[in-house]
């Protein structure tokens, strides 16, 4: 036979109620008495019935996400640092794979709801958020996650994209860099337009010549990257300092970089948008606006259980968690 809660509540000196309350986070508790009800749970290796709490408290502890892209890096370690924090609650979930489509993720939205979730958090794929309003009709929780989307109002948690790299752009430009090129995500993308909107608001503030044909935008994947970076680099006078607005396609622009590294600029600077496993091995100096992919998934379930207990004040929060800019030196 299992461990029980009755087990728990005598080896740690308390009331099964007391052991409930700790389990589900309750506020009355005493650190003192956390900790010890914790220390005995663990050393009892005791598993909380999932079952008979869902049936007790009409909910499935289960919560489904939406992302764009499963192979995705980013959305798996924002996934990762969901999930962290679910089980933690004693909740599990669902992760669907949208695939970058709207429709994909209307129908991903419905298969969660079908299966009665307790709250849904999306990474939108599109900048049209109006097939989202179903979430709301069923009234379940949900909180976007990296994007905003036009038509939908949420609860959501980011970072602030376009301060982030207007900042990161205005110590580039104070330390003396010029010749500044732009490769830049599909517009429709939230993430893409605020960054964007950073880097031309630095240009503009500080009066830097900007030529036209410098500026290109692809579709964040890494093949867009390399094929930007080509275009850049061959052509007749080549940016000497470039801003990258993501990962995937920062990967792109690199894998160029080692095939062709006779075309590069001696001079040429790398700033890049997020900070992952090998934005910093391109040989080039450059700096990197790492985001915190972990507590971007933990505070987007913290959000999403406190609607789901119930707590319906300050809605819709927008929650933008901040950036730290790291430099990377030549290897």
């Amino acid at each position: 036979m299992g461990v029980t809660i009755k087990d728990v509540a005598r080896e740690a000196g308390v009331s099964t109620a007391t052991v409930s309350r700790v389990i589900n986070n309750d506020n009355r508790i005493t650190p003192a008495t956390r900790q010890r009800v914790l220390r005995v749970v663990s050393r009892l290796n005791y598993k909380v019935n999932t079952i008979a709490r869902s049936l007790k408290s009409k909910r499935s502890l289960t919560v489904g996400m939406v992302v764009p892209e499963i192979d995705n890096v980013f959305f798996m370690r924002v996934a990762r640092g969901v999930e962290d924090h679910l089980g933690e609650k004693g909740y599990s979930m669902i992760v669907v794979n949208a695939r970058e489509s709207r429709l994909r993720e209307e129908g991903a939205v419905e298969l969660l709801l079908e299966k009665q979730v307790d709250g849904i958090i999306v990474v939108p794929s599109e900048r049209d958020g109006s097939h989202l309003k179903m979430i709301h009709d069923a009234q379940a929780p949900v909180v976007l996650v990296d994007r905003l989307v036009e038509g939908f109002q949420s609860d959501a948690v980011l970072v602030d994209n376009e301060e982030a790299t207007f900042h990161a752009m205005m110590d580039l430009i104070d330390a003396g860099r010029r010749n500044f090129g732009f490769i830049g995500g599909f517009r429709e993308i939230f993430t893409a337009e605020e960054r964007y909107r950073g880097f031309r608001r630095a240009i503009e503030e500080r009066n830097v010549p900007l030529n036209p044909d410098h500026v290109c935008f692809g579709d964040y994947h890494m093949e867009s990257g390399y094929d930007l970076m080509k275009r850049l680099m061959e052509s007749r006078v080549p940016p000497e300092t470039l801003m990258v607005a993501n990962y995937f396609m920062h990967i792109g622009a690199i894998r160029y970089l080692s095939f062709y590294r006779h075309r590069v600029p001696p001079s040429l600077f790398i700033a890049t948008f997020d900070n992952m496993e090998f934005s910093s091995v391109s040989g080039v100096p450059g700096l990197s606006i790492a985001q915190p992919i972990d507590e971007i998934g933990r505070q987007a379930a913290a959000m999403l259980l406190r609607r789901i207990e119930g707590d319906s004040s300050e809605w819709p929060r927008i929650q933008r968690l901040p950036t730290n800019i790291i430099s990377h030196d030549t290897a």
